[in-house]
């Protein structure tokens, strides 16, 4: 009875972090080997980016390993052309149990104009996973603070329950 007492404490106990401590960037110069015959960053190689931010956020945030679930929505912009330099923001937007929403912005820089674009959005959802059960392991709450942060918050919601109402379910199977 104990144990089980001291559980429920120290779960109850359990500390939330602040969207900030989350918060990832990460650069690259776009290369030829990255690129289309039009010399544009390939879409994979921006999905593969965006995969890998999205990633370092859900890491700080719930200090455990983490495992890529779901991706709500990825939206190409504008392209990224040979040459300039891809720079990609990530933050925690949400935590449910066991999972984080992730929103990650792409941008490009042209390294001779220093103009910035806005280039790709998207939304990524990880599970924080047990080191050594390797199981869906629960994830300390997110402190929200800004306004901003507030409407992600809320926004991830609406994100989550939509993607949980049209999850390919077994028993639907007409086949």
């Amino acid at each position: 009875m104990n144990a089980k007492k001291s559980k429920k404490n120290s779960e109850s106990q359990v500390v939330g972090k602040p969207v900030g401590a989350s918060r990832s960037e990460m650069a690259e110069v776009v290369l030829p080997a990255q690129t289309n015959a039009l010399g544009k960053l390939l879409g994979g190689h921006v999905m593969h980016l965006v995969d890998i931010a999205a990633a370092m956020a859900a890491h700080r945030h719930s200090n455990s390993y983490v495992v890529t679930a779901s991706v709500d929505s990825i939206d190409f912009r504008n392209p990224v052309s040979l040459g300039e330099i891809v720079m990609l923001k990530s933050q925690v937007n949400r935590v449910f149990r066991t999972s984080m929403e992730v929103g990650v912005e792409v941008y490009s820089e042209n390294v001779l104009t220093g103009e910035r674009k806005h280039t790709t959005s998207a939304y990524v959802t990880f599970v924080a996973i047990d080191e050594k059960t390797l199981l869906p392991n629960a994830v300390r709450p997110l402190i929200v603070k800004t306004p901003d942060e507030k409407r992600r918050y809320e926004e991830a919601a609406e994100r989550r329950k939509t993607r949980l109402a049209l999850r390919y379910r077994a028993e639907d199977r007409t086949t």
